[in-house]
């Protein structure tokens, strides 16, 4: 019997599958992992395996110090990343790691992703920052994850590409998504010329609507 829940199994697993499906990742690159907030276990995708070959049962389940507490494969090499996080941030309950092509080619050029959008301002707060190299495979990563992000949800990893966290699986891919929507726009729009971002008074006034007003309220709680 498996300690860690059925449910959150599948969603983790579906999530790895949407990277190349919403064309964030090629190959077998990329991963996400997920906390369950009950046990502290963690699942995640395992090493060099295909999308279109994995299966729910794949996922490796360790604790957060890396330890394999479930499964017959190798998990990822970003393992020790997301563990890292998992320690430091214990809000944090998902991981996306991803190659997506126009955040990717900030990372490349060591620049933040800059806020010219209302959409990156509601989402993010200001600029997608891009952290310091590190080598991939070690802790190196998870620790410039933690130091940049912030109160964000996205990092940019010089010369490799693109990290995202959230309190969910799916805020944590959703966060992912709109970081390379983001990225794509500045990229864009850059190509016409210089752009000015938008003022810390926009960013701040999308951030706090988006906080306060934006998606769904719970029937009969406020207008």
């Amino acid at each position: 019997m498996s300690t860690f829940p059925a449910e959150l199994r599948e969603l983790i697993w579906r999530a790895n599958c949407d990277l190349p499906d919403a064309g964030l990742v090629v190959g077998t690159s990329g991963n996400v992992s997920g906390r369950d907030p009950v046990t502290g276990l963690i699942a995640i995708k395992p090493s060099g395996v295909s999308f279109t070959e994995l299966r729910p049962e794949h996922l490796v389940v360790i604790d957060d110090s890396a330890r394999v507490v479930e499964g017959d494969l190798k998990p990822s090499v970003d393992t020790m990343s997301h563990c890292l996080v998992y320690r430091e941030r214990p809000d944090v309950n998902g991981v996306v790691h991803t190659h997506s092509r126009y955040a990717t080619a900030f990372a490349i050029r060591g620049e933040s992703v800059p806020v010219l959008t209302t959409t990156q301002a509601s989402l993010f707060g200001g600029p997608i920052p891009c952290s310091d190299y590190a080598v991939i495979g070690e802790e190196e990563v998870g620790r410039e994850i933690v130091r940049h992000v912030g109160d964000g949800s996205a990092v940019l990893l010089r010369s490799h590409g693109v990290f995202t966290i959230g309190p969910t699986v799916t805020k944590a891919l959703r966060a992912a998504t709109y970081t390379e929507e983001c990225a794509e726009h500045a990229h864009l729009a850059l190509q016409l010329g210089p752009v000015d971002p938008l003022t810390p008074e926009v960013v701040l006034a999308s951030r706090d609507w988006y906080l306060s007003d934006y998606g769904q309220r719970p029937i009969g709680q406020g207008a």
